[in-house]
């Protein structure tokens, strides 16, 4: 990809060691659903996460409660992970953009990348990782 993404170990290591509260978009209640064993492993890691899902907004997953949208959670986040398609990158990046209190990280999911998006993002003062996994990175550089 291109030199705006913060994926070098020593980086992710960085995100993964300062942030504390994460947005997880496209949070799944299904245990079948990767969103939802990423959610698992960042809870039990001691995230605070906060799953957004249209679908499932005013419902609880994982013991949390569920919004609809980033400007529907009440309170900062530190990191926007992303379970969503590629093509819904780019309109993520304009919702983080929106928001009065912006999240210092955009991390997309394996296989979830929009170069322009993150660029964008990066542009704009985020640090970006793409087409990687908080719960494969953290083992791996954490421990």
């Amino acid at each position: 990809m291109s030199t705006y993404l913060n994926d070098s170990d020593a980086e992710l290591r960085e995100i993964l060691s300062t942030v504390k509260t994460i947005a997880l978009l496209g949070a799944s209640p299904n245990e079948d659903r990767p969103s939802y064993h990423v959610m698992e492993f960042l809870l039990q890691k001691g995230y605070r996460v906060l799953p957004v899902n249209p679908g499932q907004a005013g419902k609880e997953i994982l013991g949390a409660s569920v919004y609809a949208s980033l400007s529907d959670i009440p309170e900062p986040v530190d990191m926007v992970e992303v379970f969503r398609a590629s093509n819904a990158v780019a309109g993520i990046v304009d919702e983080i953009l929106s928001l009065k209190a912006q999240p210092k990280v955009l991390w997309t999911q394996l296989g979830v990348i929009d170069v322009d998006a993150g660029k964008r993002a990066h542009d704009a003062g985020l640090k970006v990782v793409m087409n990687r996994c908080p719960a494969i990175e953290y083992p791996r550089l954490i421990g």
